[in-house]
């Protein structure tokens, strides 16, 4: 025969007071009358060590009784040993309690056993529990460290069910908030000690400064144990709910600043007395108690019990009282878990109250005291059970889990240098999504820091960059990469930057999008400004060169040189200098017509006038011939006719362009991607060039004609200024074509701006700069005889 299991260590007397605390439950139910009266209950207390061995063998005990021999009759009694089970603490003791306890159809009610693999009914049919399950639970903490800003994490957990399926269920929920764990290790408390250095060094090494430990309280007094060796690592622990709220981890300075969530306080009236209401005679009756009162007191209970041997430590003198000790079977200033196992206990006395007495309205229930009980049936009658005990409420779902609730415990240290659980929030998972959680305390962070610890692998990227996943790290691990030309990011940690729309562009910052500016050749600007006071100057040359002739209008150098003409030809180029005013200022529908078609008409009547001057010329020497009677052809009536059809049509080509396709304003955003650029689209290139050509065509065949006449004999000929006159224009023209092309934006117009007022200065300085210069500067030469030279023709 195998040696019989026996337990190991030192015994948990928090884990003592929760025994006790359903012997104080069912002895206050025995004594109530509303519940199950006159019917008592009973019970039996059996130590699991901790140890899933001994937890099954005492789970065939609650089934089979303790009959030591295993009996092959094939009439086996269906009643099982007991009706219903509190317990276990430990997730993994509770499964293979189930296992075995839900094939007989026994009850079990845990008050500790968070494991979210207990709510399977398909492999835990009979499973019940007053404490929330971890899924609530790894839901809140993965909320709880988005809450805070944390994306680096460390996880630790215990190498077994609880630790396993917590994880699990935690790392599930913090990757859909987008938390990265740097590092996720386990350890068993039965593991070698190898293993738990290797997990502490793991610890010390990481970068992350905030540590998830889903550990089981054992577990987690070993690991803070090992940390505090050497080298203890200021770290922000994060704790669940099995030692976040052990008071005997309050030794351990190396967790201040802790935070995690507990199970809601309460309070138990009398628990604390009865607790304490412990005498050595007492004591001596069960062998659990005999252990827990010889280990406080460090003496000898004399026992009857066979099996108790004294050891060497003094008799105890049974003086020896609990009031003022200070261990965790005497605490009762946070009761929280030791709540569950008074619910537990509540929970399984309803059930049965509901199977054996009928409730009357104004007197006791009515019980069948001589029914007997089936575990089935009490089974049944949990899952509808629903009272409130002491404030709290108590009912089961679908599962067999209660509603889940916690408070979010800090671990802060008082004035006196003393460390105790303060609750900072809640969280109920019975709230619309969204408001879970609540805060109303502040929260001291490790080492009393006031400021929320940082633990991100990378920094967070500003507005005006995008995330860039570094290659084989995690995706809390990136590079921060400006948004490209043209696109934005207005939020913090911006997965992607967002293209501006098409009429607006970033700012330096590339953080928000503004209008574009819109450029043209406006009023204000010192292009536009020059551009119109060379305009408006011209213009006014013009007109004063005009004053001039008119003044001296019966000389002869006026005369000389066809007044008429002369006078049509100042006032078409005063037409040239105003027309380019027309190219300045925002554009729109009238003016982008006016400004072409105005240019193109003054430009002809100018260049016509220039080219009935120069017929004229060639004309009156011909006529000198004998015999020659040409002239009578190109009088004033002919010159004034063939300015006229000159000028028509380019009045025609004008007409016809503003007809079918004329000039309109457009906002071109192709040619810079930073702004708009206000234009005019020519709207039918054909006709831009039509008119252009046109003038070219009577500009060259001017210059032609005034080429072959600029050595005929006569003191002012103006044969010679007139070919120096277009060779400017068509110099100035030519050269326009390419830098029209070219020229971006704005600059095409003040290139044709520039073009027009070129060629209308070079025409005026070379054809009536040099007679105003005799008329005003040599007036000795302005006479008939010094007009007529060495020619004899008469002046015209």
């Amino acid at each position: 025969m195998p040696e019989p299991l026996k337990c190991t260590g030192s015994m948990d007397t928090r884990e003592l007071r929760f025994a006790r605390t359903m012997e104080f439950a069912i002895q206050e139910i025995n004594n109530r009358t509303d519940i199950l009266p006159n019917i008592t209950l009973g019970y039996e207390i059996h130590d699991s060590c901790a140890a899933v061995s001994v937890a099954v063998k005492v789970a065939f005990q609650f089934a089979n009784g303790m009959t030591p021999n295993i009996s092959m009759d094939t009439s086996c009694p269906k009643k099982a040993n007991v009706v219903a089970v509190v317990g276990e603490s430990g997730s993994t003791p509770s499964i293979g309690l189930s296992r075995i306890l839900g094939l007989f159809g026994i009850p079990q009610v845990s008050h500790f056993a968070t494991c979210a693999c207990l709510s399977d009914k398909t492999q835990h049919p009979a499973f019940f529990r007053t404490i929330p399950s971890d899924h609530y639970q790894a839901a809140a903490l993965a909320r709880l460290i988005k809450h805070f800003g944390w994306t680096w994490i460390g996880a630790v957990r215990s190498d077994s069910d609880y630790g396993n399926n917590g994880m699990a269920s935690f790392l599930t929920a913090a990757k859909s908030e987008g938390i990265c764990v740097e590092y996720s290790v386990a350890y068993y408390r039965t593991n070698p000690r190898s293993k738990l250095e290797r997990v502490a060094e793991v610890i010390r090494r990481s970068t992350a400064r905030v540590v998830v430990a889903f550990l089981a309280s054992g577990d987690m007094r070993n690991l803070l144990e090992e940390l505090s060796r050497h080298n203890p690592p200021s770290l922000q622990w994060i704790g669940s709910e099995s030692w976040v709220t052990d008071t005997d981890m309050l030794r351990f300075g190396l967790c201040s600043g802790a935070i995690g969530f507990g199970i809601e306080r309460s309070v138990i009236p009398g628990l604390r007395n009865f607790l304490l209401d412990l005498s050595p005679a007492q004591a001596s009756k069960s062998t659990l108690l005999t252990e827990f009162w010889e280990g406080v007191f460090d003496c000898t209970l004399l026992s009857a019990q066979a099996g108790h041997e004294s050891g060497a430590a003094e008799p105890c003198s049974g003086n020896e009282n609990l009031d003022g000790i200070q261990i965790p079977y005497t605490d009762t200033s946070q009761l929280r878990i030791t709540n569950m196992v008074y619910k537990a206990a509540y929970a399984i006395a309803h059930a049965i109250h509901g199977l054996v007495c009928k409730d009357r309205p104004e007197s006791l229930s009515q019980c069948n005291r001589s029914l007997v009980l089936e575990s089935d049936q009490v089974f049944q009658q949990l899952k509808k059970v629903n009272f409130t005990i002491n404030g709290n409420h108590v009912s089961f779902d679908a599962n067999g889990d209660p509603v889940a609730t916690y408070e979010l415990v800090n671990w802060q240290v008082t004035e006196n240098g003393v460390m105790e659980f303060v609750t900072v929030g809640r969280y109920d998972a019975s709230q619309p999504k969204g408001h879970e959680f609540s805060m109303h305390k502040n929260i001291t962070w490790m080492e009393g820091q006031i400021q929320v610890p940082v633990s991100v692998c990378s920094e967070s990227c500003p507005p005006g960059t995008r995330k860039a996943v570094q290659k084989g790290r995690p995706v809390c691990c990136y590079d921060c990469i400006p948004c490209g030309e043209g696109e934005i990011s207005n939020e913090t940690d911006a997965v992607d930057c967002v293209s501006c729309p098409d009429e607006y562009w970033p700012n330096a910052q590339r953080d928000e999008c503004l209008p574009k500016p819109v450029e043209f050749l406006s009023w204000d600007e010192v292009l536009g400004i020059v551009l119109a006071v060379f305009s408006i100057a011209g213009a006014c040359i013009a007109v004063i060169v005009a004053t001039v002739f008119y003044r001296h209008r019966m000389s002869p150098i006026v005369r000389a040189n066809n007044s008429e003409l002369s006078f049509l030809l100042l006032f078409s180029l005063t037409l040239c200098f105003l027309c380019s005013l027309t190219f300045i200022g925002r554009p729109s529908e009238w003016s982008c017509m006016l400004r072409h078609t105005a240019f193109g008409i003054t430009f002809v009547l100018c260049i016509s006038c220039v080219l009935g001057k120069t017929i004229v010329v060639l004309m009156a020497f011909r006529a000198t011939l004998p015999g020659s009677n040409v002239m009578k052809w190109f009088g004033p009536a002919q010159q004034r006719m063939a300015v006229v059809a000159f000028t028509f049509v380019q009045i025609i080509i004008c007409i016809l362009w503003l007809t079918l396709s004329p000039p309109f304003p457009i906002r071109n955003m192709s040619l810079y991607k930073e702004r708009i650029i206000l234009e005019c689209d020519l709207g039918s290139v054909g006709a831009f060039w039509a008119v252009l050509g046109y003038i070219g065509l009577l500009a060259l065949l001017c210059f032609f004609l005034a080429f072959l006449a600029r050595k005929l004999p006569d003191n002012f000929n103006e044969a010679k200024f007139i070919t120096f006159s277009m060779l400017i224009f068509c110099a100035v023209w030519i050269s326009f074509i390419p830098a029209y092309v070219s020229s971006p934006g704005k600059f095409t117009v003040a290139v044709e701006i520039f073009a027009i007022l070129a060629s209308s200065f070079g025409l005026i300085a070379c054809i009536f700069a040099p007679k105003c210069f005799i008329i005003m500067f040599r007036p000795e030469q302005n006479t008939k005889k010094h007009v007529m030279g060495k020619g004899q023709l008469k002046a015209l």
